[in-house]
């Protein structure tokens, strides 16, 4: 039970830590791009990933976690993969409308939920209908315009395929390695750092048709971009926390509960245009995610009890017959636990994932 409780607290942590950061690193960025006009965005994330390197390297130092090594090819391909992913939302959003890029970033949860059906046959029982709910109220919040052209639509599929399969990725390797998010997390940055600091500057020219290194960087500018740096140190941590603590389809959903809290905060803060369109939208979401979160707590509390009932049995045999060695009862005991957390990479990690949800 402790365990259980502790496991939560640390779930209800993560997800706050997500939402708190990644809501201020907008307003920080929203000033540095609209007021500044700082528009290098893919540039300016290169430069988050290596301070968050760096940030992690000084926690290593300081032994504030145990650095692990494994595959370095899965972890190269995972780090190229995400800066790649961030590459394409950027370009997706720079040949398409506004609406047509919101309307992408909503087709990445029905995106990761086919593909965790078809290649990890996970099961989505009932969350279907609180997916879809979900996605109308951010859809009717945040879709003003659909204007579509051929090369926009291509760079938009690329985009939600990759950030589909990089956000898997963070599961799944976080379990089948046994590394936790900061271990991932300091071992993929410099991939990511790199790949996007050398497309990064190349996608900002070809977006702004502007030079980040002609750019005149005034003390304020610099302020902000610190202040981003340093905020984003928190936004990552916490995504690789929440996708390995829950699932790739959870974190979408508190992303699209980030969109609305930013909606809001853009009302009170920066006095954005707001209409009754945006609250009923919001309004729509909020009970979608309430409606997911009841399920994802009743299936949580079925699938505790079928692991809970077979074990019964074991219990009152052992106490019927008090011969049995200590040696054989601690055996047992060892390859419960072995099957329970995992070993197995196929039907074992469904269970898993189906239990975190």
């Amino acid at each position: 039970m402790s365990e259980n409780r502790e496991f939560q607290l640390g779930t209800i942590g993560a997800l706050s830590l997500s939402v708190v950061s990644s809501v201020s690193i907008v307003i920080c960025n929203k000033a540095l791009i609209s007021t500044l006009g700082f528009t290098f965005a893919t540039t300016l994330t290169s430069w988050h990933l290596l301070v968050t390197f760096c940030s992690l390297h000084v926690a290593l130092w300081m032994k504030l976690f145990e650095h692990k090594p494994f595959d370095a090819r899965a972890v190269m391909g995972f780090g190229i993969l995400n800066g790649i992913s961030i590459g394409l939302l950027n370009l997706s959003l720079g040949f398409n409308s506004v609406g047509f890029y919101q309307m992408t970033k909503l087709a990445i949860i029905p995106c990761t939920v086919l593909l965790e059906t078809l290649f990890f046959r996970k099961k989505f029982r009932n969350i279907q209908l609180s997916l879809a709910i979900l996605l109308l109220g951010v859809g009717i919040a945040t879709v003003t315009d659909l204007q579509l052209n051929i090369l926009g639509s291509i760079l938009s599929l690329l985009a939600v395929v990759t950030t589909c399969i990089a956000q898997i990725m963070t599961n799944t390797i976080q379990k089948k390695f046994k590394v936790s998010s900061t271990q991932l997390l300091y071992q993929s940055c410099p991939y990511q750092a790199l790949t996007l600091f050398i497309i990064g500057p190349f996608l900002d020219g070809l977006l702004t048709n502007k030079n980040v290194f002609a750019f005149k960087y005034t003390p304020q500018v610099l302020f902000f971009i610190v202040l981003s740096c340093l905020i984003s140190v928190s936004v990552n941590f916490s995504t690789f926390l929440v996708i390995g603590k829950t699932s790739p389809v959870t974190y979408q959903v508190l992303g699209h509960l980030k969109t609305c809290l930013v909606l809001a905060f853009g009302y009170v803060l920066l006095h954005d245009p707001f209409s009754w369109r945006n609250i009923l939208g919001i309004l729509i979401a909020v009970v979608g995610m309430v409606i997911y979160s009841y399920y994802c707590t009743v299936e949580s509390q079925q699938q505790k009890a079928s692991e809970v009932s077979p074990q019964l049995p074991q219990v009152k045999e052992s106490e019927s017959d008090p011969l049995i060695s200590v040696d054989n009862g601690s055996g047992m005991l060892s390859d419960g636990v072995a099957m329970e957390n995992g070993g197995g990479k196929g039907d074992s990690y469904v269970a898993q994932a189906a239990q975190q949800q």
